[in-house]
């Protein structure tokens, strides 16, 4: 063999190598980013080619599937009371990435989770028939939730604090999910939603933390009590009226001037909510204290899942006095979600014990089996005194017998509340967030809720957390007790 020869089969075998070596990454390595790619049209009619499982409200599917036509996706997911359940169910869209609980349980809705299939479908390649997500969803207290808020821009969520179950998360405006799942449609609702100023697609009550205004003052409060600053809610406290913010010559000021707020006690600071008394006590207590507090209830956790990954509430660092104070009426850069403050509710009203949240009681098979039981997986943690709980239960209900939550009244119900008015915008130029969070307790059976109402047609004179959010409170507690 000549030279010349030579070298051309040599480069011939080692071209031939080279394309052996690609060959083998892209079938051996390549080939997973390749079949998971979203562009890859493959998967979409893999997922659409049978029905989906389905999530379960109630012992009721609220999703389903139906048959397309002239296309070469067979099935499309279809809602039932869409707009009720969006901020639950989320949505699976032939054309857009699926959120919330389809989301997540993604897989075992469209029966590619492992955890569904065989020995013999591993061996053939068989689809497995999809499993189904049973939520702790209560119908009657979503409904009543989404009924109360209306037309207003806001979002509640209701806990029951023995167990954790999460019994309603309502977002408000909503939207329909069925307007998303067809390809050939979802195009448009995707744009038409998201030029919306009102942000439908947000999920309120999970993921915008937004300034919890006076309702933290539960916190500041047990952190007061806890440490020992105060003996009891009805201990004097050390609290001049005005209170001049350190470090600066600015009064703060409280909502009712006439109001007994002068060395005010907890319970009449609470009833009252007094600026004065609980700005001062963030301030006596210092920002460690009240962060370690906020964090036993859940605040800068970034971890959150109920399994959806809820938005972190903050409580913040580093700060001087001044800004100390004013994270003790929940502003600065105190933030919170409507789950957040219903976590905080439902911590005093089962005697200080926080139960972790979750909106998803089982997953199950196609015959029913149960996959997963996350009831039994529910951790408890003892954040306060059962001392510290029952004095502030009682402070919470004075707050709704004779405070400024008597909106949230119900009779033949224990009700214990907080209101809350949070300044928005530049020295407070737009319109305050209303908050309400409280418990309800009756015949054995407990609730927790939290109501943020961001925006309404009422005046601005008369945005509270009474008038605005706390009928939407009473609304979901009487749902949860009364049925």
């Amino acid at each position: 063999m000549n030279k010349t020869i030579r070298r051309a089969s040599v480069f011939t075998l080692l071209l031939v190598f080279a394309l052996l070596v690609r060959a083998t990454w892209v079938q051996f390595y390549d080939a997973k980013a390749l079949a998971d790619d979203t562009k890859n049209r493959r998967n979409a009619i893999k997922t659409y080619a049978e029905p989906l499982g389905n999530i379960i409200v109630g012992g009721r599917s609220i999703t389903g599937s139906a048959p397309t036509k002239d296309s070469d996706l067979k099935y499309k997911r279809t809602y039932k009371d869409g707009k009720l359940y969006a901020a639950v169910t989320g949505y699976a869209s032939q054309a857009y990435a699926p959120t919330q609980l389809e989301g997540i349980y993604q897989h075992l809705l469209d029966g590619t989770d492992t955890s569904l299939g065989t020995v013999m479908d591993t061996v053939t390649g068989k689809r497995a028939d999809p499993g189904d997500v049973i939520t702790t969803i209560d119908p009657d207290v979503q409904k009543a939730a989404y009924d109360a808020l209306g037309d207003k821009k806001g979002a509640a969520v209701a806990i029951d604090p023995a167990t954790g179950r999460i019994l309603a998360v309502v977002s408000t405006p909503s939207y329909d999910p069925s307007s998303l799942t067809d390809a050939n449609t979802a195009g448009t609702a995707w744009k038409k939603l998201n030029a919306d100023p009102d942000k439908p697609l947000t999920n309120r009550a999970l993921r915008q933390p937004l300034p919890p205004g006076s309702t933290f003052k539960l916190v500041v409060a047990a952190a007061a009590l806890e440490d020992g600053l105060y003996s009891s809610v009805d201990e004097k406290t050390d609290s001049p009226d005005p209170y001049t913010l350190p470090g600066t010559t600015t009064d703060l000021s409280n909502e009712n001037p006439s109001a007994p707020c002068e060395n005010a006690s907890i319970r009449t600071g609470l009833q009252y909510s007094c600026n004065n008394v609980f700005a001062k006590m963030a301030v006596d207590l210092g920002q460690d204290k009240v962060k370690a507090m906020a964090e036993k209830f859940g605040f800068n956790d970034t971890t959150q899942d109920v399994p959806v990954r809820a938005y972190t509430s903050v409580y913040p660092s580093d700060m001087d006095r001044s800004s100390t104070a004013l994270t003790g009426i929940g502003q600065y850069d105190v933030t919170a979600t409507p789950l957040q403050m219903a976590m905080v509710s439902a911590a005093i009203a089962d005697g200080g014990k926080l139960r972790s949240p979750h909106m998803v009681a089982q997953t199950t098979d196609s015959g029913g089996d149960v996959l997963k039981n996350y009831d039994d997986d529910t951790s408890t943690e003892q954040i306060v005194s059962s001392s510290t709980a029952e004095q502030l239960q009682s402070a919470m209900q004075t707050v709704v017998e004779k405070g400024t939550g008597t909106n949230a009244r119900i009779d033949g119900v224990t009700v214990g509340g907080k209101t809350g008015t949070a300044q928005h915008g530049e020295n407070n130029s737009k319109t305050p967030y209303a908050w309400f969070t409280s418990y309800g307790k009756a015949d054995g059976k407990q609730v927790a809720v939290a109501v943020v109402v961001e925006q309404s047609d009422a005046a601005r004179s008369e945005v509270s957390g009474n008038g605005l959010a706390a009928p939407v409170a009473r609304a979901m507690m009487e749902a949860a007790l009364k049925n």
